[in-house]
């Protein structure tokens, strides 16, 4: 059977990641015969449903990502087979298992249904990044990879429990031998300041000495801490933001704020409090680094008054040049979140994010 990645602009990276795993995959645009591989979010659930309900292929179908990870039970609604967490032992395996007619209750990290039953076989152990491809050079690509997993556990997030919440590193000579792929340097990570640590506290030598080997690579632009990686208010200090100037090209960092109430970051146990957003934008202001500060609206008990003291926030960062991504909650499956109906914003709180949008002061979508 032949292999084929479902390709879609908005799982790139992933497809990247996954392409070099299966010899002689393809990418398609629509189903085919065959083995068809799809990764997504959440947000693209219905599509991706409607599309494979409605195929008239004769297809094997197979789904991971985020989306598939944490909703198997519905996932196994349209798709023959899940893929849980973490791919890059699984789908090979799962996929010559099929090729050879194999027996797939062998291959650990996947569920599917039998007898109208749901099967899960046993999970896997992390892996070890170091050991799997970042992407094909000659091939699709995505940023690097450099962390995978987060030790946080903020109640509205996937990523401790898809990857875990003991943050894994990929080698600084994987890295190099990576970025010598393109010259223009991104990355992906939980929090890209706490690269070789624990993600709690934080190792700049590490982070020092990743950025000095990729400051060796001729003709290399490094853009470190900035979209699509971010990092953590607290871990912004001065030594910090010196490395980003020293050897970075970006001059914003993305962080990640998500509420300016102090009582709504403990209950969403986000794990820093509202004092560490205001010094986070101050340190980058006065490095001259424009602090990019992401919001999310929605959290369940949030009132009026936590959006407003979220709103006086953001005003602030607008006041000191920085810039805002204002969001809407949205109830991801596997997170305490997952069944809950976001607080409706205020009409006096979206009236005003509506301005600060028009003036080209805020960008996202918070409705």
């Amino acid at each position: 059977m032949d292999i084929n990645l479902r390709w879609h602009r908005k799982n790139s990276y992933s497809l990247a990641t996954l392409y070099p795993l299966l010899e002689n995959a393809g990418f398609a645009r629509h189903p085919v015969d065959g083995i068809m591989v799809y990764s997504f979010s959440t947000a693209q659930k219905r599509s991706i449903f409607t599309e494979v309900s409605s195929s008239k292929t004769d297809s094997v179908y197979i789904a991971g990502g985020p989306h598939p990870s944490g909703s198997v039970e519905e996932t196994l609604g349209f798709f023959d087979y899940v893929v849980i967490g973490e791919g890059e032992e699984t789908l090979p395996q799962l996929v010559d298992t099929l090729q050879m007619g194999g027996d797939v209750s062998k291959v650990a990290g996947i569920a599917y249904k039998k007898g109208g039953s749901i099967v899960y076989t046993p999970s896997r152990q992390p892996v070890n990044l170091d050991d799997y491809p970042c992407f094909d050079c000659d091939g699709p690509r995505s940023p690097i990879e450099i962390s995978r997993g987060c030790p946080w556990n903020c109640k509205y997030c996937q990523t401790p429990r898809l990857f875990g919440h003991k943050m894994r590193h990929r080698s600084i000579d994987s890295i190099v031998r990576y970025a010598c792929c393109y010259n223009d340097l991104r990355f992906t990570s939980s929090n890209a300041f706490a690269y070789g640590g624990d993600g709690i506290h934080p190792r700049l030598d590490k982070v020092e000495k990743l950025l000095a080997s990729l400051a060796e690579l001729e003709g290399k632009t490094i853009y470190f801490g900035t979209f699509p990686s971010e990092v953590r208010p607290e871990f912004v200090t001065e030594d910090a933001l010196e490395l980003v100037d020293k050897y970075c090209t970006n001059k914003s960092i993305s962080l990640g704020g998500q509420s300016g109430s102090d009582s709504i970051l403990r209950q969403i146990r986000r794990g820093h409090n509202s004092e560490d957003i205001f010094n986070a934008v101050e340190l980058c202001v006065d490095k001259n680094i424009v602090p990019m500060v992401d919001f999310i609206f929605g959290f369940p008990g949030e009132n009026e008054e936590d959006q407003r003291i979220t709103l006086d926030m953001i005003n602030w960062i607008i006041s000191k040049g920085g810039k805002v991504r204002a969001h809407y909650l949205t109830p991801l499956p596997s997170t305490p979140y997952e069944n809950i109906v976001p607080a409706p914003i205020e009409p006096d709180v979206n009236k005003l994010l509506g301005k600060l949008a028009l003036d080209g002061k805020l960008t996202g979508k918070w409705a």
